[in-house]
């Protein structure tokens, strides 16, 4: 899903993994992905993928919120370990606007719910967006989705549902 041909071969949605903002654009694709692969390797696995067939055509990055130092810190987020987050929304370019986000979401809702998460958070873009800016997914996503909002950010929302 992340690759090239869906604009994000260069991310590898390590962006809140990260130490810092600092140096951030300056990263080389291959430096993501070793910081992916080092994830996966102690037992990160943090999202959720939609298919069409065999093609992966979305992805949504979700896991504990606390895990993610860099986005407490500057979301500004109390500890609470009984917090999730997504923290990224990818879908194909060919497909956007078609559904395939909230279809992802909700399933990963569900899924979360089976697993007794509790509560979890979202940080869309406040205001309108250009596309390639959106990577923590458009305020309707989530409020379609039923998250409520918890605080309106210069940049950065804060939207939240219980589950």
């Amino acid at each position: 899903m992340h690759d090239d041909a869906n604009g994000a071969g260069w991310c590898r949605c390590v962006a809140w993994w990260a130490p810092t903002w600092e140096g951030w654009g300056d990263r080389t694709a291959a430096e993501n992905l070793a910081l992916r692969r080092a994830l996966w390797s102690r037992g990160e696995h943090d999202g959720f993928l939609a298919f069409a067939d065999e093609r992966p055509v979305g992805w949504v990055q979700v896991g504990p919120r606390d895990r993610l130092r860099k986005l407490v810190t500057q979301l500004e987020r109390p500890p609470d370990d009984a917090t999730w987050a997504v923290s990224c929304v990818l879908v194909a370019p060919d497909l956007r606007g078609h559904g395939v986000a909230a279809a992802l979401l909700d399933g990963a809702l569900e899924a979360l719910q089976r697993d007794c998460v509790v509560r979890i958070e979202a940080y869309p873009r406040s205001g309108p967006t250009e596309s390639d800016d959106a990577w923590t997914g458009p305020e309707r996503l989530y409020a379609q989705a039923g998250f409520q909002l918890v605080r309106r950010g210069e940049q950065r929302s804060v939207v939240r549902l219980e589950l």
